[in-house]
Parts: C-alpha cells; sequence; structure tokens
C-alpha cells in the first residue's frame, strides 16, 4: 500500500462524500478516484479492499464531525444549567444540519456496519469513546444532570437527528430549536 497520509486523508474524505451522495453501494474505488480528482485506479493503491476503505472512513467521520475545541470553550463560559445544554444540543443539530454530508454518510456507514464486523468494530470503539468522553465533560464541566442524562440525550438527538435528515417533513410543523429545546427540558433535571 502506497503511504502518503495527506492523499490517503483526502481519499477517505472523498470516500464520504461519495457516501453521503450515492449510499454504501455507490463507494467504489472508482467512484472516490473521481470524487478525489486522481488518476483510476488510486484509490485501489491506497486501501486493500472496500471493508478497508468503509473501516478507513468510519475513523475519519468522527474527525470531521468534532467540534472546534476553541470553539468549545468559548461556549462553556456561561454557568453550567439547563439553558446552557439547550444552548449546547441546539448547537449541536446546527452543526450537523450544516455538516449534513458528513452526518449522511455516517448514517450509511452505520447501516453497512451491520454488514461488516471490522466497519461495525470500528464505529463501536469510535462513538464509545465519543460518549465515554461526552459524559466526562458534561461531568467535568457541572452541567446539570448525571451520565444517564447524557446518554439519554445522546440517544435523543440522534433520533432527532435521524428524523430530521431522513423525513424532514415529520418534524416540519416545529422548528428545529425549539424541538431541541423541548426534549433537553423533558430530560435534563
Amino acid at each position: 500500500m502506497v503511504r502518503n497520509p495527506e492523499r490517503r486523508t483526502a481519499l477517505v474524505d472523498a470516500a464520504i462524500e461519495v457516501l453521503a451522495r450515492e449510499g454504501a453501494r455507490g463507494l467504489t474505488f472508482r467512484a472516490v478516484d473521481a470524487q478525489a480528482g486522481v488518476p483510476v485506479g488510486t484509490a485501489s493503491n491506497y486501501f486493500a479492499s472496500r471493508d478497508d476503505l468503509f473501516t478507513q472512513a468510519g475513523g475519519r467521520i468522527q474527525v470531521r464531525m468534532a467540534p472546534d475545541p476553541a470553539v468549545v470553550d468559548e461556549a462553556m463560559r456561561p454557568a453550567p444549567t439547563r439553558e446552557l445544554v439547550v444552548e449546547l444540543m441546539q448547537w449541536l443539530v446546527r452543526r450537523m444540519a450544516e455538516e449534513r454530508t458528513g452526518y449522511l454518510a455516517m448514517l450509511e456507514l452505520r447501516l453497512e456496519a451491520t454488514r461488516r464486523p471490522a466497519l461495525q468494530n470500528e464505529l463501536n470503539r469510535a462513538v464509545r469513546a465519543a460518549l465515554a468522553e461526552n459524559v466526562r465533560f458534561h461531568l467535568d464541566a457541572g452541567l446539570p444532570g448525571d451520565a444517564d442524562t447524557v446518554l439519554v440525550l445522546h440517544l435523543a438527538m440522534t433520533g432527532l437527528l435521524l428524523e430530521h435528515f431522513t423525513l424532514p417533513e415529520v418534524l416540519s410543523e416545529t422548528e428545529l430549536d425549539r424541538l431541541v429545546e423541548t426534549v433537553v427540558t423533558r430530560i435534563v433535571p
């Protein structure tokens, strides 16, 4: 396999774009090459198989979806209240909406993980680590609630985003920020 980390990252990012646009079935080496604007055959020189490409995309998506630490620090300046949790969750939903490609690719990867053990292992590791970090962050920041609160928020926001991206008409009666506020005020003490 070729060892050019920048090109490998560009190819994985191209794979994420293809996943979001074409779905898992559309993720081919040729489609990645075209998306990345590289010669045909380039992706196959970097990844041993489609399974490898899926697994690499599963690891990379977490990096792409992570917030800028400086922005998080700024957001955490107010007192740790339920209102701050509402603002943070609204910010999360807006970020996911702005990173629509990444979120759609993540949904595709999650579905494909049901058929690809290596991808499932990677996503289990990455999502479990992200959830543990979110629990640690929440507790260390003194935000209201406990580890279970964070878990239920995670599940609620995941469901809300799934509905928003896949069946937007279901929730079209209520503004997204208002839905987030309702969810948070029902969950966070």
